[in-house]
């Protein structure tokens, strides 16, 4: 009996083992898959619509406060004003001008058709940055990318050359913010590597908040090749 009631003690303690050890196991592999998640977690947006790469941060950015700075005009820090940008698509630079001299350096991104390589824009729907003189028309707090600055384009001369073609030029181009998955900036140096807008010119979220409390409407921007 003494020997039977031992033998039975050392098969349960056996079982508890083993099932110890699978709830072990089974905790760590639900841990490195969910690791796993979150390197792979990336997203990468256009000027209207997202394109998503595993998880994102789906609630919009909080516009409340920004419209009604925006509307009392209350946004423009006017010792920071800027009166000129300048960008240079292969550069992937914008530079912001005061009476002259560069007061600024941004980095950006391009469309996401070849980028600076992509030439000028033609057509809408061709994801190309267009190329020529314009100016900011509009300042918009944007649910989606933060908060955006919308240029003129197209110009006299842009719509002359889609007419020649027979195509729509297309419009609504911008210099936007990040998607709400980098608000806070730590994947700048990932978004900031590649050209994946629509057609428009994206900076960090910090460099917009610069841009948006030194640019007026009026402000002129030539994009260079």
């Amino acid at each position: 009996m003494v020997h039977l009631i031992k033998k039975i003690n050392t098969d349960q303690n056996a079982k508890m083992r083993i099932g110890v050890e699978n709830l072990l196991i089974g905790k760590m592999m639900k841990l490195k898959l969910g690791t796993i998640g979150v390197v792979f977690a990336l997203l990468i947006s256009g000027c209207t619509k997202p394109t998503v790469y595993g998880k994102v941060d789906k609630t919009p950015y909080e516009t409340k406060e920004c419209i009604n700075e925006l509307s009392k005009g209350a946004e423009i820090d006017h010792s920071k004003k800027i009166d000129k940008l300048v960008v240079y698509k292969k550069k992937r630079k914008m530079y912001a001008y005061k009476n002259g001299k560069i007061v600024e350096e941004f980095r950006i991104s391009l469309g996401a058709n070849g980028g600076a390589n992509g030439g000028n824009k033609v057509k809408a729907g061709d994801y190309r940055t267009p190329e020529g003189s314009y100016s900011i028309v509009r300042k918009k707090c944007d649910p989606r990318l933060y908060k955006s600055l919308m240029i003129s384009y197209p110009s006299k001369e842009d719509k002359a050359a889609a007419r020649k073609r027979g195509v729509n030029p297309g419009g609504y181009i911008t210099i936007h913010g990040q998607p709400k998955w980098n608000a806070d900036g730590h994947g700048d140096n990932y978004t900031l590597s590649h050209d994946w807008t629509e057609g428009c010119l994206a900076v960090p979220n910090l460099a917009m908040d610069k841009l948006w409390r030194a640019i007026k409407n009026g402000v002129k921007i030539e994009i260079y090749a």
